[in-house]
């Protein structure tokens, strides 16, 4: 969370000395805005079994996880925008569930998700609170899968070599919903909650393969400035 943190400070630094050079202006037609925070992702794991040979019932889930997230915004009309949203990967642990629940890590996997979004804020540009909803396209980007030896003793049993999975990356529909606070002219809070619907197939080297519908709700929580 540290290192969250870290990278959080630096763009909010980076977007103070960027707002110094520039003129006050609301959300307007025609206005770009810029913020920086945190996001938590919570995935609602929702997991097929895994192929054989292995103990029937075989399931897994996929632990949270935060990280800086920050997002570029232009308006287009005073209530129609766009936004583009990045993050540091997300890091996420791999559970055993079902008939394996209580064995523990069987794994960890990265995921980094940008996403495009086409929203609509609501009441006047220069309102103190202002709600928008959005549909966006995210993209799923899985990266560094590392297997445990629990994942090899359940996949390989008696075997050396251990276990290697990779996780497919995605696209997936994602529904936003927020609000921003004005602070002043220039700087705003965003609170925002999307959900991304995704599946996705996990793929072992020993010839197993597991279907997963992760659907992860994301809550952030932003400073961004407007110009």
């Amino acid at each position: 969370m540290k290192k969250q943190l870290q990278g959080v400070i630096i763009v909010l630094s980076a977007t103070i000395t960027l707002m110094t050079s520039m003129t006050v202006s609301a959300q307007n037609a025609g206005n770009w805005s810029v913020k920086a925070g945190i996001s938590q992702i919570m995935p609602k794991v929702d997991s097929g079994d895994m192929s054989a040979p292995v103990l029937p019932g075989t399931k897994v889930d996929v632990t949270d996880d935060s990280t800086a997230v920050i997002a570029a915004s232009y308006m287009f009309t005073d209530n129609l925008s766009a936004e583009f949203q990045l993050s540091n990967p997300y890091t996420h642990a791999l559970e055993g569930d079902g008939s394996i629940k209580g064995v523990g890590k069987l794994g960890r996997f990265e995921s980094f998700p940008p996403a495009l979004f086409v929203q609509w804020r609501f009441l006047e540009p220069k309102a103190t609170f202002r709600p928008y909803i959005g549909l966006g396209l995210t993209y799923a980007r899985f990266q560094k899968e590392t297997g445990s030896g629990a994942l090899t003793a359940l996949t390989n049993t008696g075997s050396a070599t251990p276990t290697t999975f990779t996780v497919d990356s995605k696209f997936g529909i994602t529904p936003q919903a927020g609000v921003t606070y004005a602070i002043n002219d220039k700087l705003f809070a965003d609170l925002a909650v999307a959900k991304t619907y995704l599946k996705t197939t996990t793929h072992f080297s020993t010839g197993q393969k597991l279907d997963i519908r992760l659907d992860p709700l994301a809550v952030s929580l932003a400073i961004g400035y407007r110009f």
